[in-house]
């Protein structure tokens, strides 16, 4: 396994959402990242854990039961309107992100922005090489944007996916994000991916580290 260049989250390691995608290989699954995802570097699976050359653990995998909880959808229009309100616009800890860097021409540019209920919402245009990884990816950000600011980033630690239907190219989905529960440096979030029919397409649930002081 390898995560490339293209999919970093922090300058020099991997999206935690894309990179937890690749590592599950599918769905289904629940991803911990125990140290920041390298990038370029060949990976392996041992005994349910990804291992870098070294031997030094980069994630645990592990199956997922099913769980219920959904962020409820909204319109593609709101989602578009609560994108100019997107934080990271002013203030990014990480703007070259794949997922959600601003400065990322090339990336999914998932803006989501908050609405008066603290949750998030983000339009998102699907790729032409979406795959399993691109929507763990897609479903990673919008959560760590209920949570993150300026004074206090964010960065994901664990990752649970379930994926009941792949997007389309071109597809214009919405992304929905809310933030469960706080305790200390972590915060339980959960995503929701919406069709353009607003057929929930997969959902995730996660939990964010913050860093720093």
């Amino acid at each position: 396994m390898i995560v490339p260049a293209r999919f970093n989250g922090p300058p020099d390691s991997g999206n935690g959402g894309y990179s937890a995608g690749v590592f599950a290989g599918g769905d289904r699954c629940e991803v911990t990242l125990r140290r920041p995802p390298p990038l370029d570097t060949p990976l392996s699976m041992v005994e349910g854990q990804v291992r870098a050359p070294d031997g030094s653990v980069v994630a645990e995998v592990r199956p997922t039961g099913e769980f219920d909880t959904v962020v409820p959808p909204t319109s593609y229009a709101d989602a578009v309107d609560a994108a100019t309100g997107y934080a990271g616009f002013a203030d990014h800890p990480f703007p070259t992100c794949y997922g959600c860097g601003p400065d990322r021409v090339d990336g999914l540019r998932i803006f989501a922005g908050r609405l008066s209920d603290g949750t998030t919402a983000a339009p998102w245009t699907v790729p032409a090489d979406v795959s399993p990884p691109t929507v763990w990816a897609a479903l990673d950000c919008p959560g760590g944007w209920t949570i993150n600011s300026a004074d206090r980033p964010y960065v994901l630690g664990r990752i649970a996916v379930l994926l009941d239907r792949m997007p389309l190219p071109g597809d214009r989905c919405v992304v929905r994000g809310a933030l469960t529960e706080v305790e200390g440096r972590k915060a339980l979030v959960h995503t929701t991916l919406y069709g353009p029919d607003s057929t929930v397409l997969a959902r995730a649930r996660a939990t964010w580290i913050a860093i720093g002081s």
